[in-house]
């Protein structure tokens, strides 16, 4: 395919980009900022103008593309202000998707946020693992916008019917140069309760986003993306005594599985986490 990666140069866009390459698609990066080369344009995605220009064609970069994979925002809440965390992401996920649409690219994918499940759980989840089947519950502006987007989604794909938008909820994404740390989380449970100890390689992210390029169906579809496993070592059922020791189960769970369900990822997309933060640090193969 021929690809618009916003938010290219990116923690998750370098290797969404270096990934997608690898498969063998053309890629043309989108970012506010980033290195010049042929398959790289600068752009303000909060600028319409400069979004729709980027998606039809850049000189002799490009003619148009087959599908958009949205990853460019302010990636967290607390980095910028609340207003301008809103004023940046809102407007730019508005402008790419409606850019999509009137362009005819029927194919999009972006990223979404584990956020949405009700982080940093200072109230409990409903239960565990969560899962996609209960509603957003935004706890920062950040995430708010996440749950206006998901809901402009799916208004979009009911506009246009030929439309398809996967939100990929991403978990906090890692690189091999990350894994190092991971021991230290063991001391205090609760430093990493804030996302049930979840995280994702960045290289298994970059895998959900081309199985929803290719398998996805017109309509919207969310779905959370995460590691096969936590960052832990101590075990789930010690992890959950101690943190959350009145949050049901919805079934039972292994020693180190992920408390963010992929199972809906596992089923409709074929998404399966080949990386583990264990493989990178000795003494730890425990799963």
């Amino acid at each position: 395919m021929r690809i618009a990666l916003t938010g290219a140069s990116g923690k998750l866009g370098t290797v969404v980009a270096r990934e997608l390459r690898a498969s063998g698609h053309r890629v043309i990066g989108l970012d506010v900022a980033g290195q010049r080369g042929p398959d790289f344009v600068q752009v303000d995605l909060t600028d319409f103008g400069q979004v729709v220009d980027a998606l039809t064609a850049v000189g002799d970069r490009h003619d148009g593309v087959d599908a958009v994979v949205h990853l460019g925002a302010i990636p967290a809440p607390g980095i910028r202000s609340d207003v301008a965390t809103f004023h940046n992401n809102m407007p730019a996920t508005f402008n790419v998707f409606w850019a999509a649409a009137r362009l005819g690219i029927t194919r999009i994918v972006y990223a979404s946020s584990e956020t949405v499940l009700g982080l940093p759980f200072d109230v409990p989840p409903p239960y565990v693992p969560v899962d996609e089947e209960y509603p957003p519950r935004p706890e920062s502006v950040y995430s708010l916008v996440k749950t206006l987007e998901e809901r402009m989604a799916v208004e979009l794909v009911r506009w246009h019917p030929d439309l398809s938008i996967t939100a990929l909820r991403f978990s906090n994404v890692m690189v091999p140069e990350d894994y190092a740390a991971f021991p230290s989380f063991d001391a205090d449970a609760r430093n990493r309760k804030w996302n049930l100890w979840g995280y994702i390689d960045a290289r298994d992210g970059a895998q959900a986003v081309e199985r929803a390029l290719q398998v996805a169906g017109p309509g919207f579809e969310s779905f959370i993306i995460a590691a096969a496993d936590t960052v832990m070592s101590r075990p789930n059922a010690e992890l959950l005594a101690e943190v959350f020791p009145d949050v049901p189960l919805s079934r039972p769970v292994t020693e180190h599985e992920t408390l963010l369900s992929i199972a809906k990822a596992r089923r409709m997309l074929g998404y399966e986490p080949r990386h583990s933060w264990r493989d990178h640090v000795a003494g730890d193969s425990s799963m």
